[in-house]
């Protein structure tokens, strides 16, 4: 295993221990974060865990709960009811005030409704995922209804953003979400406020979400190069 993945391993894993039996857990999307699913369905399978109650933010991670045999439920369920303990998940980039990034696999609107609806938020991420400011070097996806590629790609424009189409690998054209949206993904030439931007996005007609995550401070799982993973409140 190379390095990389084995930061993302320690993290997930790391992250994993917050989770106690009888949660009802939200469950994130991305190369770390399925390191919690898979670390979940250990535990369940030891019995160290029981009456897990998930929720899965994407088809991908659906499909590993699956596999591992972990419950899970819509949001809208009786068995969770609109709301969670705990929702772990990875990030794209996390700044000085624990503040995100998400979205790069393309599953940041559900992914925000549950980290919004959680008691409790945790972000497991390697350490090259630290940065000074948001979305510089990593682009901030924005998900926009198809009829609003263009007006709201001019908006976005005119708030000082270089905008692009993300485009599918081993497809032809842009990336569908599923719930059948295209993404924008836009990046600044210096440094903004993140806070008022997750807002002021938003306003643009025909965005559905996008990828900043400011409103709720989580818990960091850093993974290190020399083995070690910080934990930053």
């Amino acid at each position: 295993m190379d390095l990389s993945l084995k930061m993302k391993e320690a993290a997930g894993r790391a992250a994993a221990a917050l989770v106690k039996s009888g949660m009802k857990l939200g469950l994130g999307t991305g190369s770390t974060a399925i390191h919690v699913v898979r670390t979940v369905g250990e535990l369940l399978e030891q019995g160290k865990l029981r009456d897990i109650s998930a929720f899965a933010t994407s088809f991908q991670t659906e499909i590993e709960c699956e596999k591992l045999g972990i419950p899970f439920y819509s949001l809208n369920s009786r068995e969770l009811s609109g709301g969670l303990d705990l929702t772990i998940d990875g990030a794209d980039e996390v700044d000085a005030g624990n503040r995100l990034i998400k979205g790069g696999g393309g599953a940041l609107l559900i992914e925000k409704i549950a980290a919004y609806s959680s008691a409790s938020y945790a972000i497991a991420v390697d350490e090259t995922k630290i940065v000074e400011h948001l979305g510089i070097n990593f682009p901030v996806p924005v998900e926009v209804v198809p009829e609003a590629r263009v007006t709201a790609g001019n908006a976005l424009e005119k708030l000082g953003a270089n905008v692009c189409l993300r485009e599918g690998l081993r497809k032809a054209g842009p990336v569908v979400t599923e719930h059948g949206n295209i993404i924008l993904d836009i990046r600044f030439g210096s440094p903004v406020d993140p806070a008022a931007l997750e807002t002021e996005l938003n306003r643009i007609p025909g965005v559905v979400e996008n990828g900043f995550f400011t409103r709720i401070r989580p818990r960091v799982f850093i993974a290190r190069k020399d083995g070690t993973v910080e934990i930053r409140k």
